[in-house]
């Protein structure tokens, strides 16, 4: 049997033998304001998520400061905007990282980061965060990859856009870099995405392929690609999560909202639970209703000595007597005791 991978953060182990560990994406969903970013944090600890998830960059770590049409978005969400107006819109402040990882702490939740260039790692590293997350459109940036696996943290890389030769020059750059415990996530970088664009059967190829503790990034605007993305081994899931679709801020649109994170973290658990293992065996909820299979029971009264004929012996619910597979067995065998009709057929009763 294959070994089962692991990694672990902040305590908390992810393989395919724990439950599915859930982050909550704030990304911009601050839109500006620290007390936003701070509730945010409080209401996904309340609906049970494992982390939450920030991104650290400034405008200028991301992008360049130019309205030329390479830098112009076409199409989508944000059509027309540049990037640089739009990364500057949506960056969550250098100096408020200090106050929510405390606030992180202090409520007891994990917190931690997707940084954009080394000078994040740094700004990361001084806040000890437990763990990187590296977006999908920086999978390809392996120097980033690299320095981020010199922390010697655990690392998770989302794959979105990335292909086959690209997941694994990432995971190659990752490890030579020194990670030990590494991740990736299976994501479609859509924002939203439809749900028949995720082709969830790549994550058990995924997992056969790289070896790796294997998750979802999942931008579908409701819970079932998440929820299903378990049956087929994802380990780790990740949503973005506000606190008011109607916001109005850059990702507030594609996110999750408090009741809906809390179904999902609710959700992904118990298809988690119900996975189990190989168990053809009678499950305890069954227990109760064996009245309801059928079995064999006498249907009249009989002597000792007596032979059982076929019209002594019915199938019939309950279950309490020998299967009816040995009906034929019986007809014409000898009752040892006297029995009375109504009672179930057991081999005790009858000579061999």
């Amino acid at each position: 049997m294959d070994e089962v991978q692991r990694i672990h953060i902040a305590g908390r182990t992810i393989s395919a033998d724990s439950p599915p560990y859930v982050i909550a994406e704030l990304s911009a969903n601050h839109n500006g304001k620290l007390e936003t970013a701070l509730r945010i944090i409080e209401e996904a600890k309340k609906a049970g998520a494992d982390a939450v998830k920030l991104q650290t960059y400034k405008p200028d770590t991301i992008t360049l400061d130019c309205d030329s049409e390479d830098f112009r978005i076409r199409g989508g969400l944000w059509d027309g905007r540049t990037l640089y107006d739009l990364y500057r819109e949506a960056h969550m402040p250098w100096e408020w990282h200090a106050p929510l990882f405390e606030h992180a702490r202090r409520i007891g939740i994990t917190l931690f980061s997707s940084p954009f260039d080394n000078t994040a790692v740094d700004l990361l590293e001084d806040l000890n965060t437990p763990a990187y997350k590296i977006a999908s459109f920086e999978a390809v940036d392996l120097p980033l990859i690299r320095y981020v696996a010199g922390t010697g943290k655990p690392m998770i890389i989302s794959t979105g856009m990335a292909d086959a030769e690209e997941i694994r020059e990432a995971v190659e750059a990752a490890r030579e870099g020194g990670c030990k415990e590494l991740a990736i996530l299976h994501c479609v970088s859509g924002y939203p995405a439809p749900a028949a664009d995720y082709n969830l059967r790549t994550i058990p190829d995924m997992i056969r392929r790289f070896g790796l503790v294997t998750g979802l990034s999942d931008h579908t605007l409701d819970n079932t690609t998440a929820i299903a993305s378990v049956a087929l081994g994802a380990s780790i899931i990740e949503k973005h999560f506000t606190l008011n679709r109607d916001g109005g801020g850059p990702d507030d649109s594609f996110s999750l909202e408090p009741a809906e994170l809390a179904a999902l973290c609710q959700g992904a658990r118990t298809a988690w639970e119900a996975l189990g293992r190989v168990d053809y065996g009678r499950k305890s909820s069954e227990l109760g209703n064996v009245k309801f299979r059928r079995s064999l029971y006498f249907v009249k009264d009989l002597k000792a000595g007596d032979v059982i004929t076929e019209d002594s012996v019915r199938s019939v619910r309950p279950g309490f007597g020998l299967a009816p597979k040995y009906l034929m067995n019986i007809i014409g065998k000898r009752v040892v005791v006297d029995v009375d009709r109504y009672t179930p057929v057991l081999l005790p009763l009858i000579d061999e």
